[in-house]
């Protein structure tokens, strides 16, 4: 705070003009650029949600060593998909609320589709000397997920044009 705004608001409060209401006011505005109390709750509970979904995939579909891991491979894919499609859809609708875009994308969606997964997968198929099954692994994650995130894009614009577009 700039020296003349400091003495500005100790002399104000020195005479009892309610210094403290308006620094209280200046400390409760939301600052631009900061995600508010909502997004970061949002964010939070996506999170949970999107990881516990993840960590249940592995209990039914689990995966067995020197294999390409299949679930992780569809989760990740899966979410590119879905990540696109909602994506492409608030670019249309700008007036989605951002807590909700927050705890679906990053929260959600960001915990379900883990790049830590996909590298520790591909570290454990080194480690374990399957290197064609790593290659192969790393490959089809590329792809499939660039693939899935381009079919996403697609279906995103289909659905806001039916839409009417930006509303």
């Amino acid at each position: 705070m700039p020296r003349t705004q400091v003495a500005a608001l100790l002399a104000s409060k020195s005479q009892g003009h309610g210094a403290k209401s308006a620094l209280d006011e200046r400390r409760a505005a939301p600052r631009p650029g900061i995600p508010g109390w909502k997004a970061w709750s949002a964010v939070a509970v996506g999170g949970l949600i999107g990881t516990e979904l993840r960590f249940g995939a592995g209990l039914i579909f689990p995966e067995s060593a020197g294999a390409v891991p299949w679930t992780t491979l569809a989760i990740n894919v899966a979410g590119s998909f879905v990540l696109a499609t909602l994506t492409t859809i608030w670019i249309a609708r700008p007036k989605t609320a951002f807590w909700l875009r927050a705890g679906i994308g990053p929260g959600l969606l960001g915990s379900f589709t883990t790049f830590s997964a996909l590298v520790m997968a591909i570290d454990q198929q080194i480690r374990a000397g399957f290197h064609a099954t790593w290659l192969a692994y790393l490959g089809l994650s590329l792809v499939l997920g660039l693939g899935a995130a381009a079919a996403g894009w697609k279906t995103g614009k289909a659905i806001a044009d039916a839409g009417g577009g930006a509303q």
